[in-house]
């Protein structure tokens, strides 16, 4: 139907308010990026105030993501159902105040608590930012909006890394988290009074005030008004039941090769961002280039994701994932072996930063499109909770191993492994698709 807010935005050329509200959730994702990863800049710190063992401290790492994981299966879903814009709200209020709590913790329990809830809120805000961003860009820059929401979680983990390393040595561990909260928490205002609601939420709402929601959203875009509201796309399946839907006969294994792509690339992803700054301690750095080491990889993250996005619009996006997944593998298989050198050290940092990173970034972007209108933040949150078991198990099962005499070559070899195997699955994953659209055309 081509008088649909869906068709008017994908094949209309991007407005300014459009910019804004992909600007909105890079915004949100940047702050996502301190959040999740400044326990992985003040580890060090934390673990000698309170003299943690490797696997304790990997407990605390990961209990940001259990809470991520817990709000993106059981928060992001009611995006679906009561919208983007109310679910981001109330989860930025909940991660910011997490934060903020977090810089007065008297010992490393209550410490992990806020923690979790911290990542109740980023888990629920993942999803949805990542669809809004998606949904408000035309056909020609999706991709990219979508990526550059990758791009700014690394780049919000990069300044976090900066400003760890600058105010940690005069002010200590605590003072990132206050700062991080109080910054998460003057974002609200602003997101009050900028971001709308999903066009295709509204779209689909059975709202009295729909239309009229619509067409003030249509004003702001600079588009004509509907008359009348759209009918809405046609699902298959029990609406009240999305996950459900995602398990029909003809999602079942996208569903599958999804959920353990997300799995795998996170496992990976939260072992080499979680643990990079301290192993490289232990391998000899000092703590402020350890510290740099991580910084580095969250500034390749930036050139990555931002790459990875701007390639898809030139190359099939899961052929670009398979070739990231490799290329990272290998570098992992090289790093820590080469800290006798700092620069080679760093400069595979980087490289790794800008492949792992874009990985992410590519799954992320690929998810959303295999998907109707209504299964996407149920899809992308179900997918994400699935990842985020991967990301909670990675930093435990890497202080598992440290504790019983792994070295740190070893511990990326191992991991290395896991990105041959994700690469394997979008492989299959895109096979499938392109004898299941074969199969399509051949019968219609």
């Amino acid at each position: 139907m081509k008088n649909t807010p869906v068709h008017i935005i994908s094949e209309s050329p991007m407005s300014p308010y459009q910019w804004v509200v992909i600007g909105l959730c890079i915004l949100i994702n940047m702050l996502d990026g301190f959040d999740v990863l400044v326990m992985a800049f003040t580890a060090a710190a934390v673990s000698s105030q309170w003299s943690l063992t490797a696997v304790q401290l990997g407990y605390l790492l990961s209990a940001g993501l259990v809470g991520m994981a817990l709000g993106s299966l059981f928060i992001a879903p009611w995006a679906d159902r009561l919208g983007r814009r109310p679910i981001i709200l109330l989860c930025v209020a909940i991660a910011g105040i997490g934060m903020l709590l977090s810089s007065f913790a008297p010992n490393p329990v209550l410490l992990g608590c806020l923690r979790l809830l911290t990542g109740l809120g980023i888990g629920g805000i993942l999803a949805s930012s990542y669809v809004i961003a998606g949904e408000y860009a035309n056909k020609r820059w999706r991709g990219l909006a979508i990526s550059l929401q990758s791009t700014a979680y690394a780049l919000g983990a990069t300044l976090g890394g900066f400003a760890a390393a600058k105010i940690i040595p005069d002010l200590g561990w605590p003072s990132v988290f206050f700062y991080g909260g109080v910054i998460t928490l003057l974002l609200l205002p602003l997101l009050m009074l900028l971001l709308p609601e999903s066009l295709d939420y509204l779209a689909h709402s059975d709202a009295d005030n729909a239309l009229e929601r619509i067409n003030t959203i249509l004003r702001r875009l600079g588009r004509e008004v509907l008359t009348a509201k759209p009918e809405p796309e046609k699902t298959t399946g029990d609406n009240r039941n999305m996950l459900a839907q995602l398990f029909g006969t003809k999602l079942r294994s996208t569903t599958l090769l999804i959920w353990l792509t997300f799995f795998l690339v996170m496992f990976g992803f939260y072992f080499v961002m979680s643990w990079t700054p301290k192993l490289l301690t232990s391998a000899g750095l000092s703590a402020s280039q350890g510290i740099t080491g991580g910084v580095l990889l969250n500034l390749g993250g930036i050139v990555g994701t931002t790459l990875i996005g701007l390639l898809s619009s030139r190359v099939a996006l899961p052929r670009l994932l398979v070739v990231y997944l490799l290329a990272n593998a290998l570098a992992l298989t090289l790093f820590v072996s080469s800290t006798s050198s700092l620069s080679l050290a760093y400069s595979l940092a980087l490289l790794i930063g800008i492949l792992v990173n874009g990985s992410i970034a590519g799954v992320y972007a690929l998810t959303p499109s295999l998907y109707s209108t209504r299964q996407r933040v149920t899809a992308l949150g179900w997918a994400i909770g699935v990842g985020r078991a991967g990301a909670i198990l990675s930093p435990i099962a890497a202080g598992y191993l440290l504790d019983h005499a792994w070295q740190a070559a070893g511990l990326y070899r191992l991991f290395a492994l896991v990105f041959v195997f994700a690469a394997l699955a979008i492989a299959i994953l895109a096979g499938m698709r392109s004898r299941y659209r074969q199969a399509e055309l051949a019968s219609g």
